[in-house]
């Protein structure tokens, strides 16, 4: 895990993200990314070909530049190699040019979990970030003054399309050691006899040389509600899920459960895109 991408947008959130990314950086000896999107208004755009208001354009980059000068002096990242990139465009599209770039590992990203008019980089984009990238995607919801991966559970229909994301959350675990809690939700509205559960698990994990593991079957009213259960009664550290890109999380889930799970699990989620 060599570079870590931390977009800011200068939030007490964004700075959760960044100490949790300091310290997988400072164990990994990692480099991190320090990325601020500058969305800027259309006019203020049309600006930086040309317009009037080049002044204002200069000043807020300016700022940017100031603030980001800041956050590099906070004492949890000393000794920690760190890259500033203050980059005029909108959100996704930048996070998603700079990770390609810098041949990102892993983006770290805080979320609130509710959508308002000032933000820029939490909550909704996020979810935009978490369903489109093709890099490992960790939300982190609060600070953690301790960050720890040594319990995580990863929620699947466990098909086929499924063991290609669960080699990078391989590769995720390796660098901290952690046992992997394997769990299907099952729903009224998702209902699978036992037997079928096992035996799906049972070849799934077949395909891979898993030491360090366990295997459940948790029933809840929904998908979400599940996997949030579990986690809590097993005191997982992180929740690891796969996603399907623009159309959501795998058919077996109902509705978008990576929003969700962005909004509404306390716990550190990460994602795998399939």
């Amino acid at each position: 895990m060599k570079r870590i991408l931390v977009p800011t947008d200068f939030s007490e959130h964004a700075e959760d993200a960044l100490k949790v990314a300091a310290q997988i950086a400072q164990k990994h000896n990692s480099e991190i990314i320090l990325l601020h999107m500058l969305e800027l208004p259309s006019q203020m755009n049309d600006a930086i070909t040309g317009g009037a208001s080049i002044p204002e354009t200069i000043l807020f980059m300016k700022k940017a530049n100031e603030m980001l000068d800041k956050i590099t002096e906070k004492p949890y990242l000393e000794g920690i190699s760190i890259t500033e990139i203050l980059k005029i465009d909108k959100t996704i599209h930048g996070i998603s040019q700079v990770s390609k770039e810098n041949d990102i590992d892993l983006i770290v990203m805080g979320s609130h979990g509710s959508s308002g008019v000032e933000e820029l980089l939490i909550g909704s984009n996020t979810e935009k970030v978490v369903r489109n990238s093709d890099i490992p995607v960790l939300v982190i919801k609060k600070d953690i003054s301790n960050f720890n991966a040594s319990t995580i559970v990863f929620a699947s229909d466990f098909t086929e399309e499924s063991k290609k994301p669960f080699k990078k959350l391989l590769n995720f675990t390796e660098f901290f050691d952690s046992k992997i809690h394997l769990v299907t939700i099952c729903t009224p509205n998702s209902f699978k006899p036992t037997h079928i559960i096992e035996k799906a698990m049972n070849d799934f994990v077949n395909e891979f040389n898993l030491t360090n593991y366990s295997k459940h079957i948790y029933n809840d009213t929904s998908i979400e509600k599940g996997i949030i259960n579990f986690s809590n009664s097993i005191n997982a550290d992180i929740i690891g899920m796969c996603t399907h890109g623009r159309t959501g999380f795998a058919h077996f889930f109902n509705g978008s459960i990576s929003e969700g799970l962005v909004n509404h699990a306390a716990r550190p989620v990460i994602t795998f895109k399939i």
